[in-house]
Order: structure tokens, then sequence, then C-alpha cells
């Protein structure tokens, strides 16, 4: 699949499955997407808006963010979906958004850690509960990371969703934070909640593969301690973070969302340099562990991903090739300390 502009990406994002298109047919409500300026949410957004139109159903698609990125908001507006600007942190501004039968809950912060930890746990875990509290009667899918889990043998298959929750770290430990009180919420109120575990999607604007490209690319040196991860495409998790809202329950279901394989970051170094004409400059040695998650569950209810892995290197090489605009957020995959 050739994707040489943002407009054909964006696009691509947005354009629903059947599979999808028969799930949203089946909601009863509007849907509010809670932090959706960032990565993912203005296309999940956009996705959720066409798959409703294409089911027949009127129901709203509700974006919220402070949306500091006017361009962005005008482009969830034209395709239909309504934006609020917010500051969720604002009790009152959380208070007046709108009820809503669904919620994707996408606010937090991963970067900038270290030193504003207390930004982190209030984003992390402070505002769930007040989400949770405010939204006590709806569906609530919640993004997670696949942090909350430990490092794991390269041997194993990844952690699966009822693999011993050990993170690493005070963002590992904000984002279980998160998962447990949404879990609180669930068991108080009978909210349902799915907890949706990612690690990594991709985009060809960011992403581990973003990455270990644009390093080839610029000569840069790949650390290989982390060798190992796993990736998805991001039309995919977000196809499955809103069709997860009929898995939504209570107690909370926990749904790990990634590709299939697990990849040696030195094979993609080596991929990216054959499509790239450079030679890739590797550091390190590979560790005998990593942070990798078993999908198995997720593939067992939504499908595999229509996009394989070299699917996305190839459309990540070409993408920079062609001079393809970034979004220049490092996801910091390297990090074995838990510490962004």
């Amino acid at each position: 699949m050739a994707i040489r502009t943002v407009a054909a990406l964006e696009a691509a994002l947005a354009t629903p499955s059947t599979r999808l298109i028969a799930d949203m047919a089946r909601l009863d409500g509007d849907l509010l997407v809670l932090g959706a300026g960032g990565k993912m949410g203005p296309s999940l957004a956009m996705l959720a808006r066409h798959a409703l139109d294409a089911a027949g159903v009127s129901s709203q698609v509700i974006a919220v963010s402070r949306f500091g990125d006017e361009a962005a908001r005008r482009r969830l507006e034209d395709a239909g979906v309504r934006t609020i600007a917010a500051d969720l942190l604002e009790d009152d501004e959380l208070q007046a958004l709108p009820d809503a039968a669904h919620v994707i809950h996408m606010a937090a912060m991963k970067f900038g850690t270290s030193g504003q930890e207390h930004l982190t746990w209030a984003m992390n875990a402070y505002l769930p509960g007040r989400v949770g509290e405010r939204y006590r009667d709806a569906r609530i899918v919640a993004l997670s990371s696949g942090n909350v889990y430990p490092l794991v043998p390269l041997a194993s298959t990844g952690a699966t969703e009822d693999h011993p929750i050990e993170p690493i770290g005070e963002y590992g430990q904000s984002v279980l934070g998160r998962e447990r009180i949404f879990a609180y919420a669930s068991h108080r109120y009978g909210t349902r909640v799915a907890t949706i575990r990612l690690n990594y999607a991709i985009d060809l604007r960011y992403g581990v593969l973003v990455d270990i490209a644009t390093a080839v690319r610029d000569g840069e040196p790949i650390d290989l301690a982390m060798g190992h991860v796993n990736v998805v495409w991001q039309g995919y998790a977000n196809e499955v973070t809103l069709r997860a809202l009929h898995h939504a329950s209570s107690p909370p279901t926990a749904i790990n969302l990634t590709g299939p394989e697990i990849v040696s970051v030195r094979r993609l170094a080596h991929w990216f340099g054959e499509r790239l004409g450079r030679e890739p400059v590797l550091v390190g040695e590979e560790q005998p562990s990593a942070l990798l998650n078993d999908a198995s569950r997720c593939h067992a209810l939504f499908g595999y991903p229509e996009i394989s892995l070299l699917q996305m290197v190839d459309m990540v090489a070409e993408w920079l090739l062609a001079g393809g605009e970034l979004h220049g957020k490092p996801t910091k995959f390297q990090v074995r300390s838990g510490r962004f």
C-alpha cells in the first residue's frame, strides 16, 4: 500500500473495516474521546465517525482535548467530529462535558516523567478517578500500556494478560495506577471497563519503526540493549480500541494490543539499511529480556492485523525517502529503566 501524503495517510487510518462498521452499528448513544489531540486520538475519532456514518448511526463522536493544534481540530470538525477544548484536570471543565454512553479514555502522560512525577501521576492516576466517577454509567475503554509488565525472557511469547504485573519505573507504576483506579470505579459503580495494554502503535510519522529508520538514515547509533519489540499498525490499534467497547465489563477486561511478531531491532535496522541505502550503526548487545506482549487474546477476538510487519517497514522507508512529515516524538523504546 503506497501512501505519499498526510491526507492519504489520515484517510487510510480513518477507513473502517466491515467488522468495525458492524460493531459500531450496535452502539447506542454518543461516543466521547478524552485526550483526542494526541498521536492516535484524531485518527481514532475520525475512524469512529466514518464507521458510524457507514452503519447509518447518527450518534455524535465528541473529541475532547486542550487542542494546541488548531489545524488538527479543524480536520476533526471537517470530518463531522464535534470538538470541545477542555483541560481535563480542571474539574469544572470535566464536569461540564456532555454525558455519553461510551468513553475512550486516551488522556495520559509518558514523556517528561522524570522531574514531573506529580503531573504524571495526576494525569495517569488522579484523572482516571475523576473520569470514572463522572462517567460511571458509561462503557469505558481505557488506553493503558505494556509497561505495566516487567521485561520478559526472549524465549517467551511475551507477557499475556495473566502475567504478573510488575511495572518498572514511575511511568509504568502510574499507568498501573490508571488501571487500578478504573478498576475501583468498576467495582464501586459497576462501570463496564476494557483496559487496552498497547505497545507499540505505528504511524508513518512516528513509532518504533520510524525511530529506527530515521537513525539508519541519519547515521545515528541504534542501541541494541532493548533488542526486540512488538509493533502494530495504528489503524488496527484504533479499530480494536473502538471494537473493545463491546468487551467492556465489570470487573474490567484487560486486552493486550500489538502485532503477532516479536521482531529483532537488529533485523529491523538491516531491513531499513537495505531500503534506504545506508549501513546501520549498531551499538551494544541484545539483552536476554525485553518489553514484549502476547496479543493472542486480541487476535482471537478481533482478527489479525491486515497490514503486515514487512508492509509497515516498506511504507515507513518509502515515506522517509519521499521526505514525508514526521512528528518528531521518539518512542524511547530503548529505555530499560522505565525512566522517560
